[in-house]
């Protein structure tokens, strides 16, 4: 009988923890998808779709940036929005080729700074510091395009 109950127990848990993965798996689909392409290739996507550029200027070791990234930028409502409206860039002004560009073309000088520009490389909006969900959203609805 304890061999039956421990048999059940290790299903029951294995079946949890696969519950869980596929839950945190359907999250992960979420949120602002970051294109990994240079801001050249956006800016051309941005001129061919109407879009504006939303670029999240962040460092490897910028503690607000990170947290951003695990909870604001994971919103499916804000994934939504952005999704619709923006190129979405992520761009590592200290590491990727076209950041120490950007942080001198915008004069980035704190971080997070998120960005959004046009087709032609010009600042429309830019923020400083962490942004919540809220936060997010108000931005994306105060530019039009």
């Amino acid at each position: 009988m304890k061999k039956v109950f421990g048999i059940l127990a290790i299903g029951l848990v294995a079946m949890s923890f696969m519950a869980s993965s596929d839950k945190s798996t359907k999250q992960d689909d979420q949120g602002i998808k970051f294109k990994s392409i240079s801001l050249a290739d956006a800016k051309k996507q941005a001129l061919k779709n109407e879009k504006y550029i939303f670029i999240d200027a962040h460092t490897s070791w910028c503690g607000p940036c990170k947290k951003m990234a695990a909870t604001s930028f994971k919103n499916a409502e804000v994934g939504a929005v952005f999704n619709e409206k923006f190129i979405n860039l992520k761009i590592d002004v200290e590491q990727d080729a076209d950041g120490p560009e950007l942080a001198k073309m915008y004069k980035v000088r704190a971080y997070p700074t998120l960005l959004i520009i046009d087709g032609e490389g010009k600042l429309i909006k830019q923020v400083v510091g962490f942004q919540t969900e809220d936060r997010l959203l108000a931005l994306a609805s105060s530019v039009e395009n």
